[in-house]
């Protein structure tokens, strides 16, 4: 279910259920209203004349947990304020790998992403990508750059495809739900190593 409502009002969820709210941000034209489109009904649409956010609705299970899912698509702005910050259980940073502007914006919210990340008593989960790796052809983004920055911040990377392939956004969407969980329940020792210590040292996701 979508809608253009304030993404910030609370949603009744049903016993046993968990939350998980995501936001996903990045340039206009990476795709991600294509991504998160493609993670809901499994159809690709190539073009979309998107003007404002958008709010979905999911439900779904993920290993044993029921998960009420809250997905907010940021629209043609890349902004990252405060109060996505407080909402948000995780955000998934999307650029286009055609487009060198559209990694050039992520790097311009890095500040941000770190502060965000810190000033939560629960981190939030971050995961970059890198959309359109079906047109190499036209490769403006090199791998070795969108790892990099996926390292500077911590977080996992991966490259996809949203016209092509449905079950790597399906897995990028678990992940950050893993991730957030781990946050969330995991114990200080391994949120701390996670968050702090070893944070260079993560390695890029593999799906």
């Amino acid at each position: 279910m979508m809608t253009n409502a304030s993404p910030f009002g609370r949603r009744k969820k049903s016993a046993g259920q968990t939350d998980f709210k995501l936001a996903i941000t990045g340039k206009q034209g990476v795709g991600k209203t294509a991504i998160t489109v493609r993670y809901l009904t499994k159809r690709f649409i190539g073009e979309y004349g998107q003007e404002t956010e958008c709010r979905y609705h999911h439900q779904t299970k993920i290993d044993n947990d029921l998960v009420s899912m809250e997905i907010l698509d940021m629209g043609p702005e890349n902004v990252l304020n405060e109060e996505v910050v407080n909402w948000g259980d995780a955000i998934l940073l999307v650029y286009s790998i055609t487009d060198d502007d559209s990694m050039m914006a992520l790097q311009q919210l890095k500040q941000k992403l770190e502060e965000a990340r810190n000033a939560k008593a629960v981190p939030l989960a971050f995961t970059v990508v890198g959309n359109k790796s079906d047109l190499i052809h036209a490769r403006k983004v090199s791998q070795l750059e969108g790892e990099r920055f996926a390292k500077e911040l911590g977080c996992s990377f991966v490259e996809i495809s949203a016209a092509e392939t449905y079950q790597q956004i399906v897995d990028v969407f678990q992940e950050l739900y893993r991730e957030s969980k781990l946050y969330k329940f995991g114990t200080k020792s391994s949120l701390f190593g996670r968050v702090f210590g070893h944070a260079k040292e993560k390695k890029t996701m593999t799906l």
